[in-house]
């Protein structure tokens, strides 16, 4: 199978398990319900959920284990999706080629939807106590189950995305260092990306020195994500990319490439990707396919 074909045939894999996750749109609460599910099942990459499970199967793990972190990280990553685009924030009307949540469901239901999908991963990520029942587990994987929520939270938190998102708004319409951007990058974008390569392995019971050089793989590759994300909203298509380009300058956002250029963005892409290859080629274990998914979130087009 060529590296497209498998592409296609683990995002199908990962959008049926989340389908398995979400909630059931039922009760007096269930508009908000429909606007959660709705916000997931507009599409995307799934590249958390995806590069989770492959770190997953990278250190031997076979089972169900991993599949509600897989849809928790999915979940947090949407939450943040649906709360950047609101009005108060980037104020953006399309996503992956549809409405907003907020166009669709209208503000005030799409903040609380937001607000109940990162709960909801969290009730999610704990249903991975369910899979022990009835088993012959490995007594560790409770300690691995702890220390993957630990990471779930601390890299969806202040630390993490939530904290890079504050900054990022606060911060908007100033000239920003170069120093300042950077966190933003690796704190809203970078963390999760971080979290996931993480958890799969923890999951897995692979040596803390292997979660440690996943998490430094993980800065590399969220970074240079982000800076090809602000590229692409500079040179890119907008039916393409799924979204309006030309947001960041809208907001009068400062980025690596407003402050140094598309070309040299381009480079630090390509740096930070050379980097995140030679520290994955390091690891004791291996995974062809993960290493070509790494390798292409440098040159994506959307």
């Amino acid at each position: 199978m060529n590296f497209n074909d498998e592409l296609k045939a683990r995002t199908q894999h990962v959008n049926a398990v989340i389908r398995d996750y979400l909630p059931k749109e039922t009760g007096f609460q269930k508009t908000v319900l429909s606007a959660v599910n709705y916000s997931m099942e507009v599409g995307g990459k799934r590249l958390r959920p995806m590069m989770m499970e492959c770190t997953y199967q990278m250190y031997g793990g076979r089972s169900t284990l991993i599949a509600p972190f897989m849809a928790a990280m999915e979940m947090i990553h949407n939450s943040s999706l649906i709360h950047d685009d609101l009005p108060a924030l980037d104020n953006d009307a399309m996503r992956r080629g549809k409405k907003t949540t907020h166009k669709e469901f209208g503000e005030p239901m799409a903040i609380m939807a937001g607000d109940v999908l990162l709960n909801y991963a969290y009730e999610t990520a704990f249903r991975s106590f369910d899979e022990l029942k009835h088993k012959d587990e490995d007594p560790s994987v409770c300690s691995r189950i702890a220390e993957a929520l630990r990471v779930l939270a601390a890299k969806s938190g202040i630390n993490g995305m939530l904290g890079g998102q504050s900054c990022d708004v606060e911060y908007e319409g100033r000239a920003l260092t170069e120093k300042q951007v950077e966190f933003i990058n690796t704190t809203k974008t970078g963390a999760l990306i971080e979290g996931s390569l993480m958890i799969g392995a923890i999951l897995a019971g692979a040596p803390a020195d292997q979660v440690s050089k996943l998490e430094e793989i993980g800065r590399d590759i969220g970074l240079a994500f982000q800076i090809q994300d602000d590229i692409l909203d500079v040179t890119g298509n907008a039916q393409e990319f799924g979204k309006p380009i030309g947001s960041d300058v809208r907001n009068k956002k400062t980025t690596f490439v407003s402050l140094f250029g598309v070309p040299a963005g381009k480079q630090r892409v390509e740096r930070l990707s050379e980097n995140a290859l030679r520290n994955f080629d390091s690891l004791s274990a291996e995974h062809e396919f993960l290493r070509r998914l790494l390798e292409e979130l440098a040159t994506r087009r959307k």
